[in-house]
């Protein structure tokens, strides 16, 4: 399997020095984690957004199923499409908002529905990505065991990935991940380990209890998985027939929010954009460390010390992309807002109750930050705003429903 035609290899951010794709678990030199380095003079921007044009056949590897979704932009991903380990993750809708676009007094508002996802989220376009590089490898069974820690839906995502080739996958769970994504992960064959307390504490576990070494699937280990995220911003560009004004980002690991900052920045170098649009992070009181390193103006999170939102998938204290998350919305002229668990959760319920999609708890984030930046005069009034659901419904119900009964409910 070869790299697509722009793609150099792995840049170290330290030593600079570029590598072969395999380096995939840190630069051989200092350790740092790499990311895809691209010449992007060599990427065709016409073909890159030619939607008209038929799918590709792919290859056995995507089990006979025509090159779709987030692999028609191979022209800015490490494989090329054919080569792919797909479930046809991306091409998720975006669905109009019109009476929140009422309410919030914008032009107009959508909802970016990752929960159509084969898993039902975003993980899904990272993890195809970090799953197609195994299968690159000449013996991809000789990278068991894989392993991350997760708060839920990234290990339900590489367990499902993962058992397409075979591999042998760990997921480290804390205990109080959602029952859902616990179920899948050993529905899919993934192997799990539910590690008590928090996810901290699950991340700890990962080198604690698996003997010798292991081939991390961790965000910002492997440099794949923001590399799925990024592709969000083509669709976006590519359904909006222009880059949307604010995208409001649910926020944790800050994988996704790092992801689709670069996916808009690529769109202004390859010169298919002339600008990104501002980018706004959102997270729970509860455990705000990025919010809180951009409301401080400091480059990197502190990690948080009493981590404490009902929202599990973004109770995540101390990011490892955290700075980055900060740099990227530095030069997205970006923002980063706080909300209570209490407006998440009110926020998801009322899109599924007005807006027909389905979002899980860490979805609703979304919508309660865009209130919150209205409320605080973040808009001007002639945005065009993007809400990114994360996950579907079907994760959290019980949180959901909960909310919905209310106190003896």
């Amino acid at each position: 399997m070869e790299p697509t035609g722009a793609v150099q290899g792995l840049r170290c951010p330290d030593c600079e020095t570029i590598h072969p794709l395999d380096a995939d678990q840190g630069c051989p030199t200092c350790g740092t984690a790499c990311t895809v380095a691209y010449d992007y003079d060599a990427v065709d921007d016409a073909a890159l957004f030619d939607r008209g044009a038929p799918p590709r056949d792919a290859d056995a590897a995507t089990g006979g199923q025509s090159a779709r979704g987030q692999w028609q932009y191979d022209a800015l991903l490490p494989f090329d499409a054919a080569d792919a380990v797909t479930a046809g993750e991306g091409a998720t809708p975006l669905v109009a908002a019109d009476r929140l676009a009422d309410e919030l007094s914008v032009d107009s508002v959508y909802i970016k529905d990752e929960s159509r996802n084969p898993t039902g989220t975003i993980y899904d376009r990272g993890m195809s990505i970090a799953t197609t590089a195994i299968a690159a490898r000449a013996a991809p069974e000789a990278v068991e065991p894989a392993a991350l820690a997760t708060t839920g839906n990234s290990g339900q995502s590489a367990a499902a990935y993962l058992g397409r080739l075979g591999v042998r996958s760990y997921a480290f769970v804390p205990s109080r991940s959602a029952f859902s994504n616990k179920a899948m992960i050993n529905v899919h064959g993934g192997e799990m380990q539910v590690v008590g307390g928090r996810y901290s504490d699950a991340a700890d576990a990962v080198d604690e209890q698996l003997a010798g070494d292991y081939y991390s699937l961790q965000e910002f280990t492997t440099p794949y998985r923001q590399e799925g995220a990024k592709t969000l911003a083509f669709e976006l560009y590519a359904d909006l027939g222009a880059v949307p004004d604010v995208v409001f980002v649910p926020a944790s690991t800050g994988e996704v929010v790092v992801g689709v900052a670069a996916g808009f920045e690529e769109l202004v170098t390859i010169g298919v954009a002339d600008e990104t649009p501002t980018l706004v992070a959102v997270q729970p009181t509860g455990c705000a460390p990025i919010a809180t390193a951009v409301d401080s103006g400091a480059s990197a999170p502190e990690p948080w010390a009493v981590p404490d939102t009902i929202v599990g998938e973004l109770e995540v204290p101390d990011p490892a992309g955290g700075e980055q998350a900060v740099a990227a919305l530095e030069r997205l002229n970006g923002a980063a807002v706080t909300v209570d668990d209490d407006e998440i959760l009110e926020s998801a319920v009322a899109v599924a109750s007005n807006e027909v999609i389905e979002m899980g708890a860490a979805g609703g984030a979304a919508p309660a930050g865009a209130w919150r930046y209205a409320d605080d005069g973040g808009f001007d009034g002639d945005e065009t705003v993007v809400l990114l659901n994360t996950e579907s419904g079907t994760k959290t119900p019980d949180i959901l429903r909960s909310h919905l009964m209310g106190p003896g409910g």
